[in-house]
């Protein structure tokens, strides 16, 4: 019989706490697994105390996840190495700014046989270009990875109401056993093998759910959130077959496609700072400090990035919704413009 497999959760913010959360209770009396999960956190003080203090002794994120138990057999861990050490499974929750410092650290520390799954729903550009979040991590950390998104509002998946993710796996074996992880009665889980089609729709969603949340800003209804979600979803495809070839276009009606997309576009972070941006005349900095207490946006870094992309191939133009979304965010175009951008989009790409 094989030893039992620990699993390390990288990251601590709302999601993570909550993925914290599913896989805790899943591994508990559940002999396959080492009944002790190690959560890496960034070390904050809270009212004089340590936030891992607080974690491990009231068994509750009161920062990222207030009101929720996080079951006792999560353990926070201030050292990214030390909570990865000998784990069996790399869990990666954290905002993709994070990921190659915290991969730079753990490179050469990690198991030869482990297993990484992204939760990541962002984009890697550099100098050569742009990259995957999980390429960031296999390339680091010489080992899989797979990626898991979905329509999943933290809130919503922390008080356990029903929902679907969806697992991008290449290898069969790998997504089951990923599934076993991760899924609940109310988390259920679809693999498919379209690894990055799946990640891109996680990280170009919340490019979407911006300019959805400027529409709610501009006070326009439901019919002109939806013509954003339709062009939004065309360019995403659209940029998915540019730029990474082997995609399938039913990956996109998929939890992590399609039904990411509504739920982002109506109930997400990005929508409702985006909707303050225009309503408040604030900064996207200054609106992250105020309502997402110390979180940050994945929205605009990413059509930032998606748009030196576009720049590089000349190719701007052929993405309104994507450049305006951007331009706005900059503030080289006012919100009302992106109406503008809507009238004129082609209707067909």
């Amino acid at each position: 019989m094989s030893a039992p497999k620990k699993i390390c959760v990288v990251g601590s913010g709302n999601w993570g706490s909550v993925i914290a959360k599913i896989i805790g209770g899943n591994v508990q009396n559940n002999p396959a697994y080492d009944s002790r999960v190690t959560m890496y956190v960034y070390e904050e003080i809270l009212d004089g105390q340590k936030l891992t203090e607080i974690i491990n002794t009231k068994h509750e994120n009161i920062k990222y996840l207030p009101g929720h138990t996080l079951p006792s057999n999560v353990v926070a861990v201030a050292d990214v190495v030390e909570a990865a050490d000998d784990a069996d499974y790399l869990i990666f929750v954290v905002p993709h700014q994070f990921v190659r410092g915290l991969c730079k650290a753990l490179s050469g520390k990690v198991k030869p046989t482990a297993m990484a799954c992204s939760l990541i729903k962002g984009l890697d550009i550099t100098d050569a270009g742009l990259d995957l979040i999980s390429n960031v991590i296999r390339k680091s950390l010489n080992i899989p990875c797979s990626v898991l998104m979905g329509a999943n509002i933290a809130s919503e998946v922390a008080d356990e109401q029903f929902c679907e993710a969806t697992i991008g796996c290449q290898d069969a074996a790998s997504g089951q056993l990923l599934k076993a992880v991760f899924q609940t009665s109310y988390f259920r889980i679809v693999v498919v093998d379209d690894e990055q089609t799946v990640e891109l729709c996680g990280a170009l969603k919340n490019i979407v759910a911006t300019g959805a949340g400027f529409c709610d800003g501009l006070k326009m209804g439901n019919n002109t959130k939806a013509a954003v979600i339709r062009l939004g979803m065309m360019e995403m495809a659209k940029f998915t077959k540019e730029f990474f070839t082997g995609s399938h276009i039913e990956t996109f009606l998929e939890s992590c496609g399609l039904a990411d997309v509504v739920t982002t576009c109506y109930a997400g972070r990005n929508r409702r700072v985006a909707e303050a941006f225009v309503t408040s005349g604030k900064t996207i900095a200054e609106l992250e400090t105020e309502m997402l207490n110390g979180q940050q946006l994945q929205g605009p870094p990413t059509a930032a990035e998606v748009n030196v992309m576009l720049k590089r191939k000349n190719i701007e133009d052929a993405y309104p919704l994507f450049t305006a979304v951007h331009k706005i965010c900059i503030g080289e175009m006012e919100p009302k413009q992106l109406i503008d951008c809507l009238r004129n989009h082609p209707v067909h790409m």
